[in-house]
């Protein structure tokens, strides 16, 4: 009976001792957006930067900041809604850049470059659009004759047209050739002339 306590008692010192001696977990290292890494300030736990601008994208606070100011950014973030605020660093960072590119007109350049590039494809599809107009009312003019010939060809021959141009052609035939016709050389017999016809004998 001694026994079994002592043997209690000792595993129970060994697992608080184990339990004791156990290192405890490493800390959770928070690191600082780029913002506040740039500007060498503490990052709080509800830094206005730290969402738009992590840590491993440094370039994009720094054109930003180098464009508009980190007091102006910041400004202008708390005065959105949460919602809008990701498009506004977006459109910030898009204006840095340009600017940087071309400090005279910045982003307004791109702008009318945009713009222009716009209204020559705009005229480029509207002349293509009245070529395929043109090209339409010519297959619609060349299917309505082939319709008419195909009309003009079907059509039945009557008997009589085919007769006066037999006639025709005969006509032209004397005409040409300057045949004389039987009505003009048939001859006629009739009891005054029968009289002075000499018949000659059959025989002698």
């Amino acid at each position: 009976m001694v026994s079994s306590d002592t043997t209690t008692t000792t595993s129970t010192t060994t697992i608080t001792t184990s339990s004791t001696l156990s290192p405890p977990p490493p800390p959770v290292v928070v690191s600082p957006c780029a913002a506040c890494k740039i500007l060498r300030r503490r990052c709080i736990e509800k830094c206005v930067l730290a969402p738009y601008f992590p840590p491993n994208e440094p370039l994009k606070f720094t054109t930003a900041h180098r464009v508009f100011g980190a007091s102006n950014i910041i400004k202008m973030l708390q005065e959105l809604p949460e919602s809008q605020r990701a498009d506004a660093v977006s459109s910030m960072v898009y204006e840095a850049n340009s600017r940087i590119r071309d400090p005279v007109y910045g982003c307004a350049g791109t702008i009318c470059q945009l713009h222009k590039q716009v209204s020559e494809l705009q005229a480029q599809l509207a002349k293509a659009q009245a070529e395929i107009l043109n090209m339409q009312c010519q297959q619609s003019n060349l299917v309505a004759l082939i319709c008419m010939e195909m009309t003009h060809s079907q059509q039945p021959i009557s008997p009589l047209s085919t007769t006066t141009s037999q006639q025709v052609l005969v006509d032209d035939y004397f005409m040409n050739n300057n045949t004389p016709s039987f009505q003009t050389n048939d001859v006629f017999f009739d009891d005054a002339n029968i009289g002075s016809v000499v018949w000659e004998p059959l025989w002698t």
